[in-house]
């Protein structure tokens, strides 16, 4: 085994050709095997969305209860993947993979067999903990293996999975419980853990930092501490109301906590767990925002088109699923495409292109939007939509993969995906907050001559008026017309918002984003003639 100095990535070599390097078909097979994993993580954040009535049902549990054993697994995943991902480059990504795969797979066993909610809300939140063992470490993997002419290609395959795998696992859940039950949600992520440990064991090799400074116990803490505040505010503002003590002394807690994280990191410099002096740069700051708004909107955008999908167009959630798959198909084969035309144009051309295809995606389904148009009013924006996110994910990945040197890729990629997690968040905080206020604003004066009791319930949501329709006698029909109307009307306020949002999106990368090709060595270090393999 090579010996090399402090910061640097040693290794030898473990089934692999060349100085340490891996040949085409075992790269190949390490791509297929961190992206099965990936998607298992991936596929268990949306999954439990399409079975809430069922789970209320089974454990005689009220929605608050429901919505913490859904957001619970995004709350453990986010609040430890910086940390996490940290500890797989210092001991071990091949180890680190490992385990987080074999806790994930015990944790959705468990899941699956559950006999209360409080078991269920266990073995999610160790969902999450194996999440975010694993998550990182599929990005740092392929940045420390593959070579830089392939790197960009292995990401953009890494970025559609990320980007569509949600989608395919929300229509492969819906249709699960259509013919099973809610306890084979967890069929797949199960078997998709057992291919990816397989795999992994047998073809992906290790890597690990050779650090010559202690961990940053000190960072670790207090960025569990910020992320998990922040996302507790996000999640929780909406139930709990913005202003609910609750979600004010969480908030209180996440913003000390990252003043004291940013405080702690400027200090530590070299040994810090992340240099966020590294924010001033293009790459950084531009991907990470980019990556932030884009899934952000994705994520209000789905907010969005459910309830439209359910109560408008009165589908089942597994009709609702298959309308997204056109979406989902694009992003992710655009997510393949995006590092060669990057190479071509250059990376901010291609991310404001991606940019500008999204905010357009965006204008038409909220201009073309009608009760009475349906799923062809709202397809042309979707197919927009998602080559638009495909084309800006990968190079805003690799933005920030690249701003990190080689041995910290671990770190880079857990930064990369606590981006993806906040903005999923906030998007759905604030799109849903837009609909939401935009359908009570249009259905107030479309409830004359409706009797108090459904109109009281209409005015929660299109949903809620649909079902209290048949306590409105002879305005049942007018209700749920008026329902409907309002819906939209909601919809096109949220969807404007989106525009606005990628139009000022669009302009800050033009001005600032990644300026030289991201497929480059991170740090403008040497390429290294192999990756430690222990």
């Amino acid at each position: 085994m090579s010996t090399n100095q402090p910061g640097q990535v040693s290794a030898e070599p473990s089934g692999v050709a060349g100085e340490g390097v891996p040949d085409a078909r075992q790269r190949r097979t390490i791509l297929i095997a961190v992206c099965v994993a990936l998607m298992a993580v991936i596929a268990s954040v949306s999954g439990l969305n399409v079975a809430q009535p069922d789970l209320a049902v089974a454990f005689g549990a009220s929605q608050s209860t429901i919505l913490w054993i859904i957001n619970i697994y995004t709350l453990g995943l986010a609040a430890l993947l910086l940390p996490l991902g940290a500890v797989g480059d210092r001991f071990g990504r091949k180890p680190m993979l490992l385990a987080g795969l074999t806790v994930f797979g015990v944790a959705s066993a468990a899941a699956a067999l559950a006999p209360s909610a409080e078991v269920m809300l266990t073995a999610r939140l160790f969902s999450g903990v194996g999440a975010a063992m694993i998550m990182p470490i599929t990005l740092a993997v392929i940045t420390s293996t593959f070579p830089e002419g392939e790197r960009g290609r292995a990401i953009g395959v890494w970025t559609g999975v990320a980007g569509g795998g949600g989608i395919l696992g929300m229509f492969l859940s819906a249709a699960l419980v259509d013919v099973a039950t809610w306890r084979w949600l967890f069929v797949l992520p199960v078997a998709l853990v057992i291919v990816a440990l397989t795999m992994t064991l047998r073809s992906v090799p290790n890597s690990r930092e050779t650090s010559g400074h202690p961990f940053d116990t000190v960072g670790a803490l207090t960025s569990i501490v910020a992320v998990t505040g922040l996302i507790f505010v996000l999640q929780e503002g909406p139930e709990r109301g913005w202003t609910a003590p609750a979600t004010l002394l969480g908030l209180a807690v996440g913003i000390i906590a990252a003043g004291a994280f940013v405080a702690w990191e400027l200090r530590r410099r070299e040994a810090a767990l992340l240099d966020v002096r590294l924010f001033g740069e293009r790459s950084l700051a531009g991907g990470s925002i980019t990556l932030l708004v884009l899934f952000g909107v994705q994520a209000g955008v789905f907010v969005v088109l459910f309830p439209f999908f359910q109560a408008v167009l009165g589908w089942s959630g597994l009709l609702s699923t298959l309308a997204l798959m056109p979406m989902a198909v694009l992003m992710m084969a655009a997510s393949g495409l995006a590092p060669r035309l990057a190479a071509r144009i250059g990376p901010r051309a291609t991310m404001t292109t991606g940019i500008l295809l999204t905010g357009a995606g965006l204008a038409l389904m909220a201009a073309l939007v009608s009760v009475d148009g349906g799923y062809l009013s709202l397809l042309p924006g979707m197919l927009a939509m998602g080559i638009g996110m495909g084309l800006s994910m990968t190079p805003s990945t690799e933005a920030i993969t690249s701003a990190l040197p080689r041995e910290r890729q671990g770190v880079a990629s857990a930064l990369n995906d606590v981006t993806r997690e906040f903005g999923t968040a906030l998007g759905v905080a604030l799109l849903g907050a837009l609909l939401s206020s935009g359908y009570r604003s249009a259905i107030e004066p479309r409830l004359a001559g409706v009797p108090q009791g459904p109109a009281d319930t209409a005015r929660e949501g299109v949903a809620n008026a649909v079902d209290a329709a048949h306590q409105a006698g002879p305005r049942a029909r007018a209700l749920i017309h008026a329902a409907q109307e309002s819906f939209v009307d909601g919809w096109q306020h949220a969807m404007w918002a989106g525009v606005a949002i990628m139009a000022a999106l669009f302009f800050y990368v033009a001005a600032r984003g990644p300026q030289q090709p991201t497929t480059r060595t991170p740090a403008n270090e040497p390429e290294p003639a192999g990756a430690t393999a222990r």
